[in-house]
């Protein structure tokens, strides 16, 4: 049968083959569209518990690196320029080792102008020392004669005020020159608060302040000045959920890896457990942790690197920690 234009009908032969063409057109696109369902392995390789925890109870928890003394946020106790930054982050520092010096020109100015005056206040306590020696031996000279006729008794009075005015002179300097060595212990102190020194032997972790930065006593910024901690040896802040807790054999080793490199595990000593049960704070950004919790966290300490060996872990990174259950039917042990 010959195909006839004459014969030909848009809605009951153009319709049905423009579909069919939208229909493969619409396959083409979506087969050349589809996702990749290959299997790819996984970036990070997840935290596993391994040796005698691999199929033992055990208590999961994230915990983040910490120095050993906490860190420790260093300010100022005087506002002004900084003139002087002694150190840089990853340098160890010793207990009064300098860290860094605000601008001390006024109070030295301060110190220069007691000095002034302490000289001027020995200088009135000469002189008034002086005075009272000769007005003392005056007096004791007109006492000494016994002839009323030789000295009046208005010469005797008169001797009597001049020593009295040299005495109270005296006690005069004397107090200035107390209050100018107060000024000077003064501007002394504020001198030596001016240089801040490290409050304990430890490692600089960071330096948010440039020379020439105007440091205020109120703070106003997010970031502490510097940030420093006893990083010999390093421990490590375990949250473990409430629920999880009562499980939790307290004083037993802890089995812990950094995030990302479950391979590589190291035993961790139990140092101490918070008394205080918070709500949780650190977060591992994954999908199935939940946030709405209160954590009991338990501190560890971290083995010494070897020697020339590179530090596995650093202060702020997160690992992931495994610690042996409490055997059913045990009490629990008490915090060492």
């Amino acid at each position: 049968m010959a195909f006839n234009l004459r014969n030909f009908s848009f809605s009951r032969m153009g319709l049905p083959i423009l579909a069919v063409i939208g229909l493969a057109i619409a396959a083409f696109f979506i087969a050349g569209r589809l996702p990749d369902r290959e299997l790819d392995e996984p970036e990070r390789e997840p935290p596993r518990a391994t040796g005698e925890l691999a199929d033992a109870n055990r208590v999961a928890g994230a915990g983040v690196v910490e120095p050993s003394s906490e860190v420790v946020q260093i300010g100022t106790a005087l506002s002004g320029l900084v003139m002087q930054l002694n150190v840089r982050p990853g340098d160890y520092v010793e207990q009064g080792q300098p860290l860094f010096t605000v601008d001390t020109r006024s109070l030295r100015a301060q110190l220069a102008q007691a000095n002034a005056a302490i000289g001027e206040a020995r200088a009135a306590i000469a002189e008034a020392q002086s005075a009272l020696s000769t007005a003392s031996q005056q007096l004791a000279l007109y006492r000494s004669v016994d002839d009323p006729a030789a000295v009046s008794r208005a010469e005797v009075i008169r001797a009597e005020g001049e020593a009295n005015a040299a005495r109270t002179r005296l006690g005069l300097a004397r107090a200035r020159l107390e209050a100018a060595q107060a000024s000077a212990s003064l501007a002394s102190t504020e001198i030596g608060r001016a240089t801040v020194r490290a409050p304990m032997a430890g490692e600089i972790l960071s330096v948010n302040i440039r020379p020439g930065e105007y440091l205020s006593t109120m703070g106003g910024g997010s970031a502490a000045f510097i940030e420093m901690g006893q990083t010999r040896p390093l421990n490590i802040r375990i949250d473990i959920d409430e629920d999880q807790a009562p499980r939790l054999a307290m004083g037993e080793e802890a089995i812990v890896s950094p995030r990302g490199a479950a391979d590589r595990q190291v035993r961790a000593k139990f140092v101490r457990a918070e008394p205080l049960v918070i709500p949780k704070r650190s977060l591992t950004n994954s999908a199935q942790e939940r946030v709405d919790v209160r954590v009991l966290q338990v501190i560890y300490e971290l083995p010494a690197p070897k020697e020339g060996e590179d530090p596995l872990f650093r202060v702020g990174q997160q690992v992931d920690a495994f610690i042996p259950a409490r055997k059913t039917g045990a009490k629990p042990a008490e915090a060492k």
